[in-house]
C-alpha cells in the first residue's frame, strides 16, 4: 500500500484525497495545510517538520512559496514527490531538478492526461504548418495567482522546441503593435470559476487549425497526480513529467 502525503488541501487538493481513496493499492498518510478540513478525519499538519511517522510519496499542490520546504523534507527522509503546484520561479525550478539527482522528483504544470496528448499534437502542428502564426490562449478562473499559467508556459515551451526562432509575447496594444513574424502570442482570460482552457490557434493563409483543452473539472488533475505518484514511488532517484509516465 503506498502511503500519500497530500500539500496543500485547497480545490484540487480535495479532489486528490477523494482519488486516493477510490484507488487501489494507495492510502492517504496525512495532508499539510494551514487551514483544517471539517468533518474529515485526515491527520493534518501545518508545516512537513511536525509530520509523525513515514509516508512512501509526496504530492504538492499547495502554493510555489512552500517549494523548499517540500523539497527539504523528501531529500532529509528519501521520499520521492509530485510536484503539481504552478507559479515557481527558475531559481525553485532549478532546487527541483538538483533534488531529483538525490530522490524521484515528478514536476509538471499540469497533471491532465489530456492536456499531455495536446502537448504531443501542438508539437507535430508545429512542425508540420511551417510559416503559420502560432498563437496561446489561457482562461481560468478569478482567483488564480500566477499569470501566464504554468500550461501556457509548457504549451510555448513545447513549440519553440520546433520554432526556436519564436518569442514569447504577453498580448498587445496600441497604434503600432502589428504582429511580428517571430512572435508567440500568450494571452490570459481570468473570469469566474473557469477550470482551466487552453487553446493553441494556428493561423496561416485562408486556413486556421485551432487545438483545445477544456477542464470539466479539478479531478482531471487529481487523477494524473495519483497516476505520477504510482509512477515515482519506486524509482530511485531522477526528474519526470507527464510524458514519462504515460508516453515513454
Amino acid at each position: 500500500m503506498i502511503k500519500v502525503i497530500v500539500s496543500g488541501l485547497g480545490n484540487t487538493g480535495r479532489e486528490i484525497i477523494k482519488c486516493i481513496e477510490n484507488t487501489e493499492g494507495v492510502e492517504l498518510f496525512c495532508g499539510i495545510s494551514d487551514y483544517d478540513l471539517k468533518n474529515s478525519d485526515l491527520k493534518i499538519y501545518s508545516k512537513f517538520e511536525d509530520i509523525e511517522g513515514k509516508a512512501d510519496v509526496i504530492i504538492d499542490y499547495s502554493k510555489a512559496c512552500r517549494l523548499e520546504e517540500i523539497l527539504n523534507y523528501a531529500i532529509n527522509t528519501k521520499t520521492p514527490v509530485v510536484i503539481g503546484t504552478t507559479g515557481h520561479t527558475e531559481e525553485q525550478n532549478e532546487k527541483a531538478k538538483e533534488a531529483s539527482k538525490i530522490i524521484p522528483v515528478f514536476k509538471s504544470s499540469n497533471t491532465s492526461i489530456g492536456i499531455t496528448v495536446m502537448l504531443q499534437l501542438v508539437k507535430t502542428a508545429t512542425r508540420l504548418l511551417e510559416g503559420f502564426d502560432i498563437e496561446i490562449i489561457e482562461k481560468h478562473h478569478n482567483r488564480k495567482e500566477d499569470c501566464p499559467c504554468g500550461t501556457a508556459y509548457m504549451t510555448a515551451d513545447v513549440i519553440k522546441e520546433v520554432r526556436s526562432e519564436l518569442e514569447n509575447i504577453y498580448g498587445r496594444e496600441g497604434k503600432h503593435a502589428r504582429r511580428k513574424p517571430n512572435e508567440l502570442g500568450i494571452h490570459t482570460i481570468r473570469g469566474g470559476t473557469i477550470i482551466g482552457d487552453n487553446d493553441v490557434i494556428f493561423a496561416g493563409d485562408e486556413e486556421v487549425l485551432e487545438i483545445k483543452h477544456k477542464a470539466g473539472s479539478n479531478m482531471i488533475f487529481a487523477k494524473g497526480a495519483v497516476m505520477a505518484c504510482k509512477y515515482v514511488v519506486n524509482k530511485e532517484y531522477g526528474y519526470y513529467d507527464m510524458n514519462d509516465v504515460l508516453l515513454r
